[in-house]
């Protein structure tokens, strides 16, 4: 990938998304006539498909069950990433179970598998040609085995004068890792994009907190914009959208209200149909 735009770099999860999205009254311990779909998603490997999709040159790097891996790298190079993939011989790749609310609410079932495999060896020195921004997701930090790699990630960015970016991706992995341990991790971050709920447990301040309001839009360093409007269908991956729509503009431009705007429209884009990733 060579071009006079800096290559924003993502490293982190990588995921197949099952979305059961039930079409009458949920019979509990019996069966329910539903709409099950299997998407390629991760919340990492989403915000890498957005940025390709909006034109931002993108590069991710990321390990799924080895069955699995010119499946992904091809759905992520269809939207313009340069996909870095590692096969885990041994685990699947990752499955998140998604389930969906009238409301279009989710609540959802978490097997890493593969992805807390992910180490420096999967990260070649070579990935880091043109980069000038890092983006990672809380996921990297959760996992007791991938968090050294996130750590060295962030200080090789420093090093190389690269801008980082973190999205603390899950409220529930943020309790039970505990906030003082969350604030740590975060402490090396340009950005951070936590949702309502991730900082009101977080309590972070500065102008380095680009936060999202679901309906009621986002705001960062004093700017804010309203959500774009649209017709939600299925909110999941709309924090990656709005991740990349932001960072599709702040890497280059560093202007605030374009960056918040293009958040919306792409957060927007994705709400409004089914699955995490840009429709082709």
């Amino acid at each position: 990938m060579t071009s006079d735009r800096p290559v924003i770099l993502v490293v982190g999860d990588l995921v197949d998304d099952i979305g059961v999205r039930p079409l009458g009254t949920v019979n509990p311990a019996s069966d329910t006539v539903s709409e099950i779909r299997m998407t390629p998603g991760g919340s990492a490997a989403n915000v890498a498909s957005w940025l390709g999709h909006l034109g931002a040159p993108v590069r991710f790097v990321g390990r799924c069950g080895a069955d699995a891996t010119s499946r992904h790298a091809a759905a992520l190079r269809s939207h313009g990433v340069d996909a870095r993939i590692s096969g885990d011989p041994d685990l699947p790749t990752a499955t998140i179970v998604l389930t969906l609310d009238e409301a279009a609410d989710r609540t959802m079932y978490v097997d890493r598998a593969a992805n807390a495999t992910l180490a420096a060896e999967h990260v070649p020195a070579d990935v880091w040609e043109d980069v000038g921004w890092l983006h990672l997701t809380g996921y990297s930090f959760f996992d007791d085995e991938v968090r050294p790699l996130a750590i060295a990630l962030v200080d090789e960015a420093r090093r190389r004068g690269a801008g980082v970016s973190i999205d603390p991706s899950s409220l529930g992995f943020l309790q039970a890792s505990g906030r003082d341990a969350a604030a740590g991790w975060l402490a090396g971050a340009d950005l951070v994009f936590p949702n309502e709920d991730e900082q009101g447990f977080l309590q972070l301040g500065g102008d380095g907190v680009v936060l999202t309001r679901g309906q009621h839009g986002a705001t960062f360093a004093g700017h804010a914009v309203p959500a774009a409007a649209t017709e939600v269908v299925d909110t999941v991956g709309a924090g990656d959208a709005f991740c990349a729509g932001f960072l599709s503009r702040w890497v280059e431009q560093r202007d605030a209200t374009s960056a918040l705007l293009a958040g919306a429209e792409a957060a927007a884009a994705c709400v409004s149909v089914r699955g995490a990733r840009p429709v082709l």
